[in-house]
């Protein structure tokens, strides 16, 4: 027993020292973390998922005819597997990691190493970098998944898939580095050339996806029978309550943009609901004054509209400012969808472009004018060139920077889709036949139906 004692009592010695150094590690990994900012951090990743599962899903769902709601539902669905796998594996490492100004370097976080408690102070002191890297996370899942929406109904799941793998890789990441990554081209407060105020994703997220769901449309061609016969939602119901979900979720997206539970977060929040408010208003009231009714899913297009459109400026304006970005999207939307669409005769199967593409171009615009400086004071000083402040608050120097941005954005995802959809076709069949598609993506790509008949 004496030399059972002496054994344990020398382990418990050798240990002290070895638990000694882990507590110092703990406390050192959690210096200057904020339980508030973190919690508000991680609330907001769990919304911006919602959006897509069960927001995006229910949303488009809806708006498909009976025979593809499953396969439209399994795209946004399959890529919160494939996406997360993708930004585990380098895809959080290119757009965020230190490297050029173009994206980072694939092996810096590769297989997220070296990401976790401590904070990355190039993005925010007062979380952990792995609840950072959760929270870009969700917005990597839902922008290819925002893509799908144009080319329901006639796309082939292997096709889509191989295009997402590589969409993300040459598109998304390498745009999410030159916006919001360290060094990134047109990152303001991390050492951009050249300055662009895009708060929670209107190049990154949403003119990115609009411009690559056109593009898709036009390379996979319209749906047979578009557009002499009549295509209408199976369910506006579920559309309805998807749309609900996206507005909900949004907060997280525009508002957890601001990585702190502070004043910026609750500018950010209230920016993103009212223009909401005012897109709806504003959609609803030109198609009321033009068709004479105002139609339930017109009211539910033009709130996600309005919050497709206050996405870059939401860290940035005041809440009358927002207003009027949401009531200028709501119009514009509106036209975009019903005039553009039915002019040049392209099939966009659940209006991407239209809404998102469309959308965020005008708030990237008109937030180069009205960038406040009282709600984002960063604005005025964090910019410096050749040693000197530089402001970004609103005028005609930033809203060239935030053109310049936005063509940049357009130019990246018009020619990197068209590539990489060669690059696909190449490989794989592009389109289902036209049997498949006459009986339905959901018995021909998944051998399931939605409903019992």
């Amino acid at each position: 027993m004496g030399g059972k004692a002496f054994s344990l009592s020398f382990l418990l010695l050798l240990a002290s020292p070895l638990a000694g150094a882990a507590q110092t590690m703990a406390a050192g990994a959690s210096a200057g973390i904020s339980r508030g900012d973190n919690a508000w951090v991680l609330a907001s990743s769990a919304l911006v998922l919602m959006m897509t599962a069960p927001g995006l899903i229910l949303f488009y769902g809806g708006l498909v005819r009976t025979k593809n709601v499953l396969s439209t539902m399994m795209h946004s669905l399959i890529l919160m597997a494939v996406v997360s796998t993708l930004w585990m594996l380098f895809g959080y490492s290119m757009a965020f990691a230190r490297g050029n100004p173009f994206f980072g370097n694939p092996t810096t976080y590769l297989f997220l190493n070296r990401v976790g408690a401590n904070p990355n102070t190039a993005y925010s002191s007062t979380i952990p970098q792995e609840t950072f890297m959760l929270f870009q996370m969700m917005f990597a899942i839902i922008t290819p998944a925002l893509i799908s929406g144009a080319i329901a109904e006639r796309v082939k799941f292997k096709a889509y898939l191989l295009f997402t793998i590589l969409w993300m890789t040459v598109v998304y990441f390498p745009l999410c580095h030159m916006m919001w990554g360290d060094g990134g081209f047109f990152n303001w407060a991390g050492g951009g050339r050249v300055p662009v105020l895009d708060f929670a994703g209107g190049t990154v997220v949403h003119i990115s996806s609009g411009v690559s769901a056109l593009v898709f449309a036009l390379v996979l061609g319209r749906r047979d029978g578009y557009p002499r016969e009549p295509m209408m939602p199976h369910n506006v119901v579920l559309s309805l309550i998807g749309a609900g979900l996206l507005w909900v979720g949004w907060f997280g997206f525009n508002a957890g943009s601001a990585l702190a539970a502070g004043p910026l977060a609750t500018s950010a929040f209230a920016a993103t609901h009212f223009s909401a408010a005012a897109a709806a208003l504003s959609w609803t009231t030109t198609e009321w004054l033009l068709k004479g009714k105002p139609s339930v899913l017109g009211a539910a297009s033009g709130m996600v509209a309005g919050l497709a459109t206050i996405t870059p400026a939401s860290g940035f304006v005041t809440v009358p400012a927002a207003f009027c970005i949401g009531l200028a999207g709501g119009i514009v939307c509106y036209f975009a969808v019903t005039s553009l669409k039915a002019v040049f005769r392209y099939d966009d199967s659940l209006d991407v472009f239209g809404v998102h593409g469309i959308g965020s171009t005008i708030g990237m615009l008109m937030v180069g004018f009205l960038a406040d400086v009282r709600v984002n004071p960063a604005i005025g000083s964090a910019f410096t060139r050749n040693g000197a402040v530089i402001s970004l608050a609103g005028g005609p120097n930033q809203f060239l920077n935030q053109l310049l941005a936005v063509l940049f954005t357009i130019a990246l995802a018009a020619a990197g889709t068209f590539v990489i959809l060669k690059v696909v076709g190449a490989a794989t069949v592009l389109r289902v036949s036209q049997e498949d598609e006459s009986i339905g993506l959901d018995l021909s790509q998944h051998g399931e139906r939605a409903y019992n008949e």
